[in-house]
């Protein structure tokens, strides 16, 4: 997606609002010395990866063939170095030419429309329209569903009465991007989406402690894949730029064309918990010399006494957490930062929502780098209400609604559009699995081995999407309506 960057280029970052001192304060009171002696772990750690992904490159991106995610030799690695790596590649989730189908689908859809807007706006490439033939059939896809379940089902709840099913993905529309060969309008930086100032902000992740134990010095023990510390979390406290409603378990795309690295092609620094933990305590510390042979080394990083109110890369309403190398040194971004390896139609790239990703400033290729942005969302109380919006906003031909709004005017949306997929169309390319995904069917309450927790999620997802079946259930159940 594109997003507007801020221009913070040096190491001097713009300071907050004096509440953002106290914040950090609060955030490791009586923690001090663990933080601190934690700090000091992860620099040794960051200097081992850092040295590994310089020397191993795009290897340290995993990847597996569609039609391996049921060989268990084969998932267990892939697994293991997704947990590690945070980004992997699945090939050949749908075959070359289907892909292709959905991209020539979606071109002719916008032949028929030629007054859809997209960015840049003199020569659109990422465009404005959410409901579009190729779009619409991927969503509801059951290869791209069975791969969502697949990747999803990494994560986990230490929490077992947590309302979340890796087992019902639903879907969530974003855009298209064409990109053309010379662009230099959609490139991004380093960066984290999902909000910035929120990570250290009680009302923000601070609500589900998804950060507790890094902030308590004990980062060796967070864990990214734990869905139990996310479901509580508000990433958007100021309406910023590119929030996302939803709980994204992984952005992706699904590529429509051949991406090789420099044509528009994705960034990603593969070392997960590692990043997140340095992101987060990178605002508690200072170097005393700030340059010199010995500008990284442990013993040149103190804990500011006094906490102030700089948190590097993040300002409220951004929507984006930034990176780089003057701001975040360690981390050794022109290094680390590694390019996807070459995906061709049909390849489908997923990310955990905190791992640092960027995409190449200039298209250096010689054709288009076209890609669905597909992200893979559970079923939670909070993705079936916006499930519920989005359903609306498909039916009705409005733009999706974390999309509604461009620059504080309403999207024209397409509403009149020629070639505007319906409900059938939703069930002639996914069947009921393609409808429930869009809110379009309910689940199935007593099919298959549900767990009790997945039972509730259904019933209570149904009541949200179809409230006339839910007065009568809950009528008959006694129970309080949400």
């Amino acid at each position: 997606m594109a997003v507007d960057f801020l221009s913070l280029s040096d190491s001097d970052p713009i300071p907050l609002s004096e509440r953002f001192a106290k914040i950090k304060r609060n955030l490791i009171a009586g923690n001090e010395k663990a933080v601190a002696d934690s700090w000091y772990r992860l620099l040794g750690q960051l200097r081992k990866e850092a040295d590994r992904i310089a020397t191993a490159g795009s290897d340290f991106i995993p990847a597996i063939n569609y039609f391996d995610i049921h060989d268990i030799d084969k998932v267990a690695a892939f697994r293991d170095a997704l947990k590690k790596r945070g980004i992997a590649i699945i090939r050949r989730v749908v075959p070359p030419n289907v892909a292709l189908s959905w991209k020539e689908e979606s071109q002719e859809y916008l032949r028929h429309n030629p007054h859809t807007r997209g960015i840049p706006q003199r020569d659109p490439q990422l465009y404005e329209i959410f409901w579009s033939p190729g779009q619409v059939r991927a969503r509801a896809d059951s290869r791209l569903l069975e791969v969502q379940r697949f990747v999803m089902n990494i994560w986990h709840s230490d929490n077992e009465d947590a309302l979340v099913s890796s087992n019902h993905p639903v879907a969530y529309a974003d855009r298209i991007r064409m990109r053309k060969p010379g662009d230099a309008s959609l490139g991004s930086g380093p960066h984290i989406d999902n909000g910035s100032v929120e990570r250290w902000e009680t009302d923000g992740y601070g609500r589900a402690g998804t950060y507790a134990k890094i902030f308590q010095g004990r980062w060796e023990e967070y864990d990214p894949w734990d869905s139990s510390t996310r479901l509580g979390v508000t990433a958007d406290l100021y309406n910023g730029v590119g929030s996302c409603s939803m709980f994204r378990m992984f952005q992706g795309w699904l590529s429509l064309s051949s991406v090789p690295p420099g044509s528009g092609s994705l960034h990603a620094c593969p070392m997960l918990q590692l990043t997140t933990a340095y992101l987060l305590l990178r605002p508690f510390f200072s170097p005393h010399f700030k340059s010199g042979p010995n500008f990284l080394h442990e013993d040149n990083w103190n804990l500011h006494v006094a906490q102030n109110s700089v948190i590097q890369g993040a300002v409220p309403g951004n929507g984006i957490q930034e990176l780089s190398e003057a701001m975040h040194p360690h981390l050794r971004l022109d290094k680390t930062m590694v390019p996807i390896p070459r995906v061709e139609p049909g390849d489908y790239v997923l990310w955990h929502p905190d791992t640092v990703h960027a995409v190449d400033l200039v298209h250096m290729g010689m054709a288009d780098s076209s890609v669905l942005y597909v992200p893979a969302c559970p079923l939670t109380q909070t993705n079936a209400l916006y499930l519920a919006r989005q359903r609306k906003a498909f039916l009705l031909g409005h733009p999706a609604p974390d999309f509604a709004e461009s620059g504080g005017f309403p999207r024209p949306g397409e509403r009149d559009y020629m070639g505007r997929p319906g409900v059938q169309d939703v069930n002639d390319a996914g069947g009921e699995e393609g409808l429930r995904s869009m809110g379009l069917l309910p689940w199935d309450e007593k099919k298959g081995n549900l767990s009790t927790v997945e039972k509730e999620l259904l019933r209570q997802a149904n009541g949200i999407l179809f409230p006339d079946r839910f007065d009568s259930f809950m009528g008959r159940r006694g129970a309080k309506r949400l």
